[in-house]
């Protein structure tokens, strides 16, 4: 299991632009930044908005293009077995609680289909190149709510210093 960030274009909230990105329909000429990512292909098997709204873009039995050039615990090619999450937001930045609860329950859903031998950040799997979701993403209380076991998570996940209360995150 990948988690990312995103927002197109970055820092802006609400919009259809990642959804049409991850469809291969996105009007390049719409904004500056996203001439950049003509020729792209990029998926996620999820998307998790702001409000905790979740999309599903690609089914968890398909590869999703969401790791890029990626390396975990001895394995190349993250796409080839993992299940990417994409969360609505911009890396570094703090994510919402209803993406927090959102995310909880999706997690114990998958869990419950598929063999998850662990959570981790796009920053975990290509450290050079990726940074998402970054030091706003809450490690530390998404571990308290599914307590999962700790070895469930990336040794050294980030931890923010201000780290929500637990009874703040979804049940």
């Amino acid at each position: 299991m990948v988690l990312h960030s995103i927002s197109l274009p970055p820092g802006v909230f609400g919009g259809d632009e990642v959804e049409q990105f991850f469809l291969n329909r996105l009007d390049h000429d719409a904004h500056p930044y996203f001439d950049g990512l003509r020729g792209l292909q990029v998926s996620a098997h999820f998307f998790l908005r702001r409000d905790g709204r979740v999309l599903q873009f690609v089914s968890c039995d398909r590869r999703a293009w969401h790791a890029g050039r990626s390396h975990w615990q001895g394995r190349d090619n993250c796409n080839d077995w993992s299940i990417g999450i994409e969360l609505e937001g911009l890396e570094g930045d703090r994510f919402d609680l209803p993406q927090y609860r959102a995310l909880v329950a999706l997690l114990r859903a998958l869990r419950a289909r598929y063999p998850i031998g662990q959570i981790v950040g796009h920053e975990h799997v290509a450290p050079v190149r990726k940074h998402d979701p970054g030091p706003g993403f809450d490690w530390a209380a998404l571990r308290r709510r599914l307590r999962w076991p700790k070895a469930m998570f990336a040794a050294g996940s980030p931890t923010r210093a201000d780290a929500a209360d637990p009874g703040q995150i979804a049940r």
